[in-house]
């Protein structure tokens, strides 16, 4: 058996751990696992390191690759007994806790006309954005709403939620997103199932959006004390022509092009308290400028079609492709379209990072702000 090395992570560099292994030292170390203990200058810079250290890499996930992959899963396996059939995205350096990105979770569920998913409730928060088919609703907390290409659905942690399509619709796929490995990370998930499997609808289907939906107006009998927006779904349409009209007045980030965040009506803040979500606009042939920030993000292409470039790695998309941008990495977007715009939907942990106060952003200095592109 090979020695162990304490010293793998000394650094000569005043104010860092920089101790060398003597047979002495070696003796000791031993001694405290044996009490189940350790010298911090062991693995001080270790776990203290310059700056963050994601394990996650960039992933592109082809929606032409997933989809056929995605379809034949409701051939295999019923609603009733996957509880979700959803398939996950797992980032080759986060597979341990099954993570897309960070400490996000992210997946494709498919749901067949007439299929419902029972009601269930859990610790974690999620959102599901609509990627194809007609038809699909989701019940939140007895507040029904009915669902379109490109709609952002709020399921806020601890609320009973449970989703299907109507008979007359057709299949329909959607992305889910979960703080599931955060949650677990912090050892506070708790899971129930409905004790009738269902729940009863107990508003006027569409009421949240008819209540909270309207920009700039609330309701006087709007009273609002959770710590999730009482907006359950932000619509497409909307959401777009809202973006359209900011992009002829502004010029916008020169990072992240014209950029919104679907924001909590009643505080004006994020739409949960761990998952924020915004949607950003590339007007056409736009290459934006390259940055880093702490925190997580899952990209979705709502419309059009590009590259971002992420740590060196190019990486082509087009309309319902994932990707991923891990914490600290640099990146950058274009719009490959001459002529029309993109959008690019995301959702991330940002509003963990500034509860925090752990955010921390820095542009790229170099070659104009752009990255090479790794052979």
């Amino acid at each position: 058996m090979a020695e162990q090395n304490y010293d793998a992570y000394r650094e000569g560099v005043a104010g860092r751990a920089d101790v060398e292994d003597t047979p002495e030292l070696i003796a000791y170390y031993r001694s405290l696992e044996k009490l189940e203990a350790g010298a911090l200058w062991t693995v001080a810079n270790k776990i203290e390191p310059w700056q963050p250290r994601s394990e996650s890499v960039p992933v592109l996930w082809r929606y032409r690759d997933m989809r056929e992959h995605v379809l034949r899963s409701v051939d295999l396996v019923s609603p009733e007994k996957a509880g979700r059939r959803v398939i996950y995205l797992s980032n080759p350096g986060r597979r341990e806790v099954s993570a897309a990105v960070g400490w996000l979770y992210s997946g494709l569920q498919v749901m067949h006309p007439g299929e419902v998913a029972s009601a269930h409730a859990h610790s974690s928060s999620a959102l599901r954005f609509i990627m194809e088919g007609t038809g699909a609703y989701t019940v939140v907390d007895g507040h029904k709403m009915t669902l379109g290409r490109n709609d952002f659905v709020l399921t806020p942690n601890g609320t009973w939620h449970e989703h299907g399509v109507a008979e007359e619709g057709t299949a329909c796929i959607w992305q889910d997103g979960l703080d599931i490995p955060l949650v677990n990370a912090l050892e506070a998930g708790f899971y129930a199932v409905h004790p009738d499997l269902r729940q009863a609808v107990t508003h006027p289907v569409n009421d949240s959006t008819a209540t909270w939906g309207a920009p700039g107006l609330r309701p006087q009998n709007g009273d609002w004390n959770k710590r999730y927006s009482p907006l359950f779904k932000y619509e497409w349409e909307p959401t777009y022509e809202a973006l359209v009209r900011h992009a002829r007045v502004t010029d916008g980030s020169p990072f992240d092009g014209v950029l919104m965040h679907y924001v909590n009506p009643v505080t004006g803040g994020p739409v949960m308290s761990t998952i924020g979500a915004s949607m950003q606009l590339l007007r056409p042939g736009e290459q934006t400028r390259a940055h880093r920030h702490t925190g997580s993000f899952i990209y979705q292409v709502a419309k059009g079609s590009g590259y971002s470039i992420i740590n060196g790695k190019r990486l082509d998309w087009t309309e319902r492709d994932i990707f991923c941008v891990p914490s600290w990495a640099f990146h950058e977007h274009a719009n490959s379209s001459s002529s029309d715009d993109a959008c690019l939907f995301c959702f991330n942990d940002l509003p963990v990072m500034q509860a925090l106060n752990l955010y921390r952003e820095e542009a790229l200095a170099e070659n104009g702000g752009h990255q090479t592109v790794a052979a």
